[in-house]
């Protein structure tokens, strides 16, 4: 075929670029155009594009002003505005290839896909696209649309592989506000606009009548807990006879109600709104319910759901429900045009739905992926099983959750003065239907994977509570293969299964990633670690959840057994209940510095020796704490003075500068707002930390799994937006945790206001100020797999504040496992933050005064470990490079000048070194 040479289809319509020209392939009822530098100066032409459908046709070379190929430049020939010319050398062709098509060249898309919120925003193969729709795309044209964005039958494909946004410029699915008398004035706004009834509540506060959310659904009882959380008292209204009609049945909604209105909340269920009271400056006054009743409120925030974005549907002329939505079919094609889909909240789905969550978004868009790859699928319907915490209460429901099924059967256990209620819907044969569980949703992940079959045991059994008669645990072996166990990811038991016996997946992180399963909302996470270890189990491999191979304990078994029995050292640990093998040997590096930190962590408590250096304790330390200082690569160590808080008087920082200068160390600011001073030499240590600890400072502990810092910014001392004191109470928390021996390293911060300069939610603990007090953050950490904090309380006092965090780390000390950060081990305790939360905040277990105790143990004790260290001549004898010759120093540990400091000289061993001109910079050969 002659390059450029218009050719005809016979469905729908791509581009290709060939050396040098441009043909445009369309249906057969297209006129074909020519090529692109004989049109470049055509005249344009008013009104729309009579060529090109706004939505399915690709725009040809003719009059149209959107239209017209540039000028040819420096001799070569033109191309349309956004092109570029293919390079089949450094661009190999992707994809199938289109009849028609030039060589090496990608052909255009024959299909669109509308997205609703859910799947819109990344680019096709971006992450945030289901692998099968990465992989499936249709393949691309070079070069882009040719029409301006947003304009008037704006063209479906721009430059790359995006699908096309349901709604340009809009990022949210339109809002639903009850059409009331007033709902626009000032005082009422939708749920979605959040930042407005941020700023609105807050304006509410200070003896201001309460605020009321008009919906009682998921969205609506999220912005009633915003109210609360911000000082208001709040009213809900629900049109509908009780709350969360769509999630729970009546009993259900009569427990989650009496709970709620147990916090302080009004409930008015079955009434609608009638009319936004306003008064006479336009502000929002008060509103009339259905009922002739009035409440009094400065504050209406709707939420009574959304309605999806199908302007561009409509625009097109394509099908649309009578209350929204792109009506498809079972392959999300749009029934007027079989070339365009839609998936997400802006679809109609073939059993008259608009899903409004993720999963089902997901799983239609496997299917839009699959039918343009000319694979056989379907989407029906999708699982809107639902599992989550609203104002602290659990809830849930799954499969037929309402018993819509013929001929089903309900089995109920309900405690009204508990707030508990459970609902199972079975069928007449005994198949678990569906359920709703209010109050304790603990069973949710097993009772949703035995949905569709037959559970082993009696349903009564299964929501019977703990102490209740005979309440039966099933296992995951009982779990039919084809259950589905993460329906996030559409991951079933077999799946799980395989992965462990034929991947040889043996961890749950492993798991994870070959099957995908709890990696989205992660409520499975729990199934999945008792999956595989029963998997593991019946595979002959042996579980052994020991700390190491000299106990069989966990680490959490092991602080048990020390802080019950006064255990004092490890060697009575060992002897009494190690493994059989091990019992009079010496340990292993696993177990020996974990029993120390534990000893260490409740010496004052058991009656042992309060300093890691003290008898056998020195013997269990890791390489740093034998030193108390960090080892560096060249064997030198660093010296790190606690600067509580970050705030540091002048002349402190003299004597550090003096220090660093009359022993030639490295200083560097840390992040943790404190000055490091690296390259001492083991036998130089005592030596610094005397002039230190007669200039007043103390250990920074920086070697240790203890406190490191508490950072904080100026606070409102200084800073004009600060509302409290930040650093006076970050120096209260590093003074009062300072030495306190963890699992893991502990790293806090403290935030003066909402503006977050001191970066508290990625601590272990981290406090920001409030107007009316200090909000408490638990469970982040920065590092290679960041994670932010969870709000574990707001708005409390000083008091407050320090007795949850005592409580706080005394329960990480006490579960944790073995070198395990608090991010790490709030995912992996059972219930994670809400567990923890009702343990620390409400004294759910009954152990706080305990907790409290082991704190103020630890706070009476507290002994700075290098002043004790100097005044002990037995402990400084340790400090030395050779244990024969203690005067002499490492000859290995040397250092070259850089930036008017110095830094470690590397000796390069002489195999495998660099031509002798490409020596690194800063060696030396010896």
């Amino acid at each position: 075929m002659p390059p450029g040479a218009p050719t005809a289809r016979s469905s729908s319509v791509t581009t290709a670029w060939s050396a040098g020209s441009w043909s445009a392939h369309s249906a057969p009822s297209a006129p074909s155009r020519a090529p692109g530098r004989e049109q470049s100066r055509s005249p344009p032409t008013a009104g729309p594009c009579s060529t090109c459908s706004p939505l399915t046709e690709a725009p040809d070379v003719h009059g149209h002003p959107d239209h017209r190929a540039r000028r040819p430049r420096h001799g070569r020939p033109a191309l349309p505005r956004g092109a570029r010319r293919a390079r089949p050398d450094r661009h190999p062709p992707r994809g199938r290839p289109v009849r028609g098509a030039a060589p090496g060249v990608r052909p255009r898309p024959a299909h669109l896909v509308l997205l609703g919120e859910h799947a819109r925003g990344p680019v096709a193969d971006g992450p945030g696209v289901p692998r099968a729709a990465r992989h499936r795309t249709a393949p691309r044209r070079p070069g882009g649309d040719h029409r301006p964005r947003g304009a008037p039958g704006d063209g479906p494909f721009r430059a790359g592989r995006r699908l096309r946004r349901a709604g340009p410029g809009h990022r949210l699915p339109s809002r639903f506000v009850p059409p009331v008398p007033n709902k626009d004035a000032r005082g009422a706004a939708s749920s979605t606009a959040r930042s407005r009834t941020c700023s609105r509540s807050r304006s509410t506060r200070g003896g201001r009548r309460p605020g009321a959310v008009v919906g009682g659904g998921l969205l609506g009882l999220e912005a009633a807990g915003a109210l609360k959380g911000l000082g208001l008292t709040s009213h809900i209204v629900e049109f509908a006879p009780r709350l969360m009609p769509v999630q729970v049945d009546e009993g259900g909604g009569a427990a989650l109600l009496r709970t709620i209105e147990d916090m302080g909340l009004s409930v008015h269920t079955g009434v609608g709104t009638q009319e936004i009271v306003v008064g006479d400056d336009g502000a929002v006054t008060g509103m009339k319910l259905s009922d002739g009743s009035e409440l009094a409120t400065d504050l209406v925030v709707f939420s009574a759901g959304v309605r999806p974005r199908d302007q561009l549907a409509r625009a097109a002329g394509l099908a649309v429900g009578e209350r929204g939505g792109v009506a498809v079919d079972e392959q999300c094609r749009t029934v007027t045009d079989p070339r365009v889909f839609a998936i997400g909240e802006c679809a109609l789905a073939a059993d008259g739905r608009v899903y409004g969550l993720v999963a089902p978004g997901y799983e239609q868009a496997e299917t839009v992926a699959a039918t343009i790859a000319g694979d056989e699928a379907a989407f029906a319907g999708a699982d809107l099983s639902t599992k989550l915490k609203l104002l602290g209460v659990d809830v849930a429901s799954f499969g037929d959750a309402h018993g819509t099924a013929a001929d089903c059967l309900d089995v109920v256990y309900a405690d009204s003065r508990a707030g508990l209620y459970k609902k199972l819907v079975v069928g007449r044969d005994g198949t678990l239907l569906g359920g709703i569980l209010v109050g304790d949703a603990e069973a949710y992940g097993t009772l949703k994977a035995f949905t569709g079959s037959v559970p082993p045991v009696s349903p009564e059994s299964l929501v019977l509570p703990a102490g209740a008669g005979a309440p039966v645990q099933l296992g995951p072996s009982a779990l039919p293969d084809d259950a589905i166990i993460c329906s996030c990811n559409n991951v079933r038991k077999g799946t799980i299964r395989e992965a462990v016996t034929e991947h040889h997946c043996t961890t749950v992180p492993e798991v994870k990633k070959c099957t995908k399963a709890g990696t989205t909302c992660g409520s499975c996470v729990k199934v999945l670690g008792q999956l595989l270890n029963a998997e593991l189990e019946a595979s002959g491999v042996e579980v052994d959840k020991g700390l190491c191979g000299c106990f069989s304990q966990t680490r959490e078994e092991l602080y048990e057994i020390v802080l019950a029995l006064r255990v004092t050292s490890y060697r009575e640990l060992l002897d009494r209940h190690g493994r059989e093998g091990a019992r009079g040997g010496d340990g292993c590096e696993v177990c020996k510095p974990a029993v120390g930190s534990i000893i260490a962590s409740l010496a004052p408590t058991i009656g042992a020796g309060t300093h890691v250096l003290d008898g056998e304790q020195a013997a269990l330390q890791d390489t740093n704490d034998h030193f108390l200082a960090n080892l560096q690569k060249n064997g030198s160590y660093s010296v790190v003075p606690r600067v509580p808080g970050g705030e540091i008087a002048p002349e402190k920082l003299i004597v550090i500068g003096e220090i660093a200068r009359d022993f030639g160390l490295y200083t560097k600011i840390t992040g943790g707002q404190r000055i490091d001073m690296f390259g001492a030499r083991v036998e130089q240590l005592p030596l610094i930390w005397t002039r230190l600890v007669d200039a007043g400072f103390e250990s920074g502990h920086a070697y240790g799994k203890s406190l490191r810092t508490v950072k904080s910014c100026v606070g409102q001392t200084w800073c004009r937006y600060g509302v409290q004191d930040s650093v006076r109470m970050a120096i209260d928390l590093e003074l009062r945790y300072r030495g306190l021996r963890s699992p893991h390293k502990l790293k806090s911060a403290v935030s003066g206001c909402q503006r977050e300069c001191a970066e508290a939610q990625s601590k272990d603990f981290g406090v920001i100020a409030t107007a009316s007090g200090w909000n408490l953050y638990v469970g982040g950490n920065g590092g290679a797999t960041p994670r932010h904090a969870d709000l574990l309380a707001q708005d409390l006092s000083d008091a407050e504040l320090i007795r949850l965090i005592d409580r706080f780390l005394m329960f990480y000390i006490r579960t944790a496992d073995r070198l395990e950060r608090t991010s790490v081990w709030l995912d992996r305790i059972p219930g994670g933050l809400d567990h923890v939360r009702d343990v620390v905040v409400h004294d759910s277990l009954g152990i706080c005064d305990e907790l409290e105790a082991l704190m103020a143990a630890h706070v009476a004790h507290y002994r700075d470990e290098w002043a004790e260290t100097i005044n002990d001549p037995e402990k400084l004898a340790r400090f030395v490079s050779f244990v024969n010759a203690p005067d002499t120093p490492d000859p290995v540990v040397a250092f070259v000048p850089e930036r008017d400091q110095m830094k470690p000289d590397l000796p390069l061993l002489a195999v495998g070194l660099r031509p002798a001109d490409d020596i690194l910079e800063g060696t030396a050969t010896r």
